[in-house]
């Protein structure tokens, strides 16, 4: 492949993606770090498994590993943002019978918690875990 076309085609891939996370999974106005410091305000991790998210590991709800690859939420909606934030926000006004609760989420916290989730991709497992001393030694 010549420099020229080379060069072109990885512009227009890197287009395609910012930070990992692809054109459709986009949050306005959302941002992955204050994200994961909601997901850790609001206590996701009690019910979830988050990656990147110390201590949640949560076995109530749902894994959230691979989350950006899932064609659907919550069994029930396309994985878009509009629908994810509505969902992380009110949950019963979606499904009546989930177990997931309404915690009270503002609408850009729930972006922002998007964005995090949207980073969590197919092809990889989103920010490093952290493993607490406790979960290493027991203590």
């Amino acid at each position: 492949m010549r420099p020229a076309a080379l060069l072109a085609a990885l512009v227009l891939v890197a287009s395609c993606r910012e930070s990992g996370v692809a054109a459709q999974h986009r949050v306005p106005g959302g941002d992955a770090e204050r994200g994961e410091r909601a997901l850790v305000r609001y206590g996701c991790g009690g019910c979830h498994t988050i990656p990147g998210v110390a201590g949640a590991e949560g076995a109530v709800g749902p894994p959230l590993t691979r989350f950006a690859a899932r064609t659907y939420v919550a069994g029930r909606i396309r994985n878009e943002p509009a629908g994810l934030v509505k969902w992380i926000r009110d949950p019963w006004d979606i499904d009546s019978a989930t177990a997931m609760p309404d915690l009270g989420v503002t609408e850009s916290d729930a972006r922002d918690i998007a964005a995090y989730l949207y980073r969590l991709g197919a092809n990889r497992l989103g920010p490093p875990h952290l493993i607490t001393e406790r979960a290493i030694t027991g203590h």
